[in-house]
């Protein structure tokens, strides 16, 4: 749900404040540069986990595609897309991505990526017309990342290894900010694998939401496999 903001509240699109009051929420650093120090390490060291665990390499985004090239994810279909048009190129429309999900497809055959291999970019977009609140933002970056996958490897257990080396790079990734930082991890050691057929069977009264609340709560990490149904 969309946080209704209060132009005159500075601050405006924070947690509701019974959440931070009876979360008992209170910043870990207080020194702004020593957070932006915090948070650089952070995704420096996730995207090498990352590189090392799946077998990825970086490469760099785009921060505008062309409206012609079709790169741009339309998302649901209603959502404006920043736009420009340069000087020097007119009638050449500019638009900022909302997700990579089509150039990354493209990106793997422009760089010849052999299976196995994969590609892992720091995106940057902004999205006019999403709903603002504490949890989502006009502005987006975020970590994407595409694999070149054989035909052999599309079963269920590679998506296992490819999950315990995602999930791997987030557990060492908290462990280097404890080390560094002191800050308390909270991750379990191995992610816990279900699927939605065998949840439904075991919590059949349960809505889908609240069978992922019970074995989060159990496991504390958790894969979902077969959302949807299986086949």
């Amino acid at each position: 749900m969309a946080t209704t903001f209060d132009r005159t509240d500075p601050l405006g699109g924070l947690p509701p404040k019974h959440i931070l009051e009876d979360g008992g929420y209170s910043p870990v650093f207080t020194d702004k540069l020593k957070l932006e120090e915090a948070l650089g390490f952070c995704k420096t060291t996730l995207e090498n986990n990352l590189k090392a665990n799946i077998n990825l390499v970086r490469v760099s985004a785009p921060l505008f595609v062309t409206r012609a090239s079709g790169f741009n994810d339309n998302l649901n279909g209603t959502e404006r897309p920043a736009t420009f048009e340069p000087r020097d190129f007119p009638g050449t429309h500019l638009e900022v991505p909302f997700s990579l999900a089509k150039w990354k497809r493209w990106a793997l055959h422009y760089y010849g990526i052999e299976a196995g291999k994969g590609l892992v970019t720091d995106f940057r977009g902004l999205r006019c017309d999403d709903d603002v609140d504490f949890t989502h933002s006009l502005y987006v970056d975020q970590f994407d990342w595409e694999k070149h996958i054989d035909s052999k490897d599309r079963n269920v257990e590679y998506l296992k290894e490819t999950v315990k080396g995602i999930y791997k790079a987030f557990y060492d990734t908290e462990q280097a900010m404890k080390e560094k930082f002191g800050i308390e991890p909270v991750l379990p050691e191995e992610v816990h694998f279900a699927t939605s057929d065998d949840m439904i069977k075991e919590y059949p009264h349960a809505t889908p939401k609240e069978r992922e609340n019970i074995l989060c709560k159990k496991h504390k990490a958790v894969f979902f496999i077969g959302i949807g149904g299986m086949k």
